[in-house]
């Protein structure tokens, strides 16, 4: 399978990205523990515009994200892997097993609590983390197992956006809604009548923005639909479309990704980290994303399978699924922005976030463990053959 020259640069950036993701994580969890770990915290609670810092990376910075997965979704959909029903059909039911054996798992645990509603926690995978850790096992991955895991990763953020703005919208001011949603039509309409000027889809996004801000459902949903109301084209490298999403690569894995790694992952440990883990909506958490994540991908993909709707890629095999499963189970950035618009209490959030790393180092580390045998196993008979 040849991969697009955006593709190869995209799922090379994840690389570093994961590894930068990590970094940053280890360095607020260690000033956060630290003897300035009052003065480091503070840092994210300090007022600007009557919100702190942290709110603004979260419902500001994020909408970036949330644009920049918009705009690679949508080349999936227009000329990549999900152009074609055949080729689309495993990662999306991957994805699909992926949010609703997670959901029910967790819902199993929490049913009828004030936690229920973090539900959506363990539906999440990060994609950064998820590809960062397949790329680091090098030219040994099958091309079309990386595009598997990209595609998957992708349907999944899909998913995940859908579920913010239907299930984690509070209060709704509808006049506001529907400005946002007016600003969405006119921007299509500009699109329709062949409108190329890019700083006018941007001033429109961000009032769009705005309006989605103030209506009670979460502004990053309005990167998503900024997203595609932006030229596409042919998708070749002249496109509107493709050079936003190339410039936005570096800005949002090496600048937004690490301050929203940085912000969200100053967590004081304090207490009995068996007693964290007791908690029902921990349990739910932690058996969400290391069991319910890749059993969810591997038999949604098994069953698209059975029914003839697709067939796995060149070189890879049912190993391989479920070791790209178990990457799915990697929540981080995803998961975490979620629990904090499930939970209201600081120390649930806090508690929350805490198991949703613990969560995500067990999901990658055996997922990177399976992938390393079944693609070295692969690779001798591949060999001898």
């Amino acid at each position: 399978m040849k991969l697009t020259k955006l593709f190869k640069e995209f799922f090379e950036s994840e690389k570093s990205t994961g590894i930068l993701l990590i970094g940053c994580t280890i360095i607020s969890l260690l000033l956060a523990n630290s003897a300035i770990s009052p003065d480091y915290t503070e840092i994210w609670e300090t007022q600007f515009a009557s919100h702190s810092i942290e709110y603004w990376i979260n419902d500001g910075l994020m909408a970036i994200f949330f644009l920049l997965i918009g705009l690679e979704l949508k080349r999936e959909v227009f000329i990549g892997e999900l152009s074609k029903v055949k080729n689309a059909m495993l990662p999306i039911f991957a994805a699909l097993g992926g949010i609703l054996i997670p959901a029910t798992i967790y819902t199993f645990f929490n049913y009828g609590t004030p936690e229920q509603s973090g539900s959506g926690i363990p539906m999440a995978t990060d994609i950064a983390f998820a590809l960062g850790i397949l790329s680091i096992l090098g030219k040994r991955v099958p091309n079309g197992l990386k595009v598997f895991l990209a595609a998957l990763a992708i349907i999944d953020d899909l998913g995940a956006i859908i579920i913010i703005a239907v299930f984690y919208t509070e209060t709704l001011m509808f006049s506001n809604l529907m400005y946002a949603i007016g600003i969405f039509v006119l921007l299509l309409a500009l699109n329709r009548l062949k409108v190329r000027n890019l700083l006018i889809y941007l001033i429109g996004g961000v009032i769009m923005w705005y309006f989605m801000l103030v209506s009670g459902v979460h502004a990053t949903v309005a990167g998503v639909l900024l997203a595609f109301t932006i030229p596409f084209g042919n998708g070749d490298e002249n496109s509107i479309s493709y050079r936003l999403q190339h410039f936005l690569h570096h800005p949002v894995n090496f600048i937004i990704l690490p301050v929203f790694a940085l912000a969200n992952t100053a967590i004081v440990l304090s207490g009995d980290l068996g007693d964290i883990l007791s908690h029902n909506y921990s349990i739910g958490i932690l058996t969400g994303l290391v069991v319910g994540k890749p059993l969810g991908i591997f038999f949604g993909t098994f069953i698209a399978f059975k029914l003839g709707l697709g067939k796995l890629p060149t070189q890879v095999n049912w190993t391989h699924i479920f070791g790209v499963g178990l990457l799915g189970g990697i929540g981080f950035t995803m998961s975490i922005f979620i629990a904090l618009l499930a939970f209201d209490n600081a120390t649930i959030i806090n508690n929350a976030k805490l198991v949703i790393l613990i969560s995500s180092l067990i999901a990658g580390s055996l997922g990177y463990l399976i992938l390393h045998l079944s693609l070295r196993d692969h690779k001798k008979q591949a060999i001898k053959a």
